[in-house]
């Protein structure tokens, strides 16, 4: 799974830190997020997609592999 976390995120000028208490997790998950080696819980997909402003949909790029 790929992730435009670290594009959004630096758009809007935040660190990984401030992501990560925005939507109330560790720094190290965001980490992990964006290298594309945590699949979040829909909740969390769902504050990371808030937080940044755009949407589940536009935030994680899923490859056909990662839906079997």
């Amino acid at each position: 799974m790929q992730t435009r976390i670290k594009e959004l995120r630096a758009r809007l000028g935040l660190t990984q830190e401030d992501l990560a208490k925005s939507v109330g997790v560790r720094r190290e998950t965001i980490v992990f997020l964006e290298k594309g080696k945590y699949n979040p819980s829909l909740k969390l997909a769902y504050k990371v997609a808030q937080t940044l402003g755009t949407t589940i949909d536009d935030l994680f790029i899923f490859d056909d592999d990662d839906l079997q």
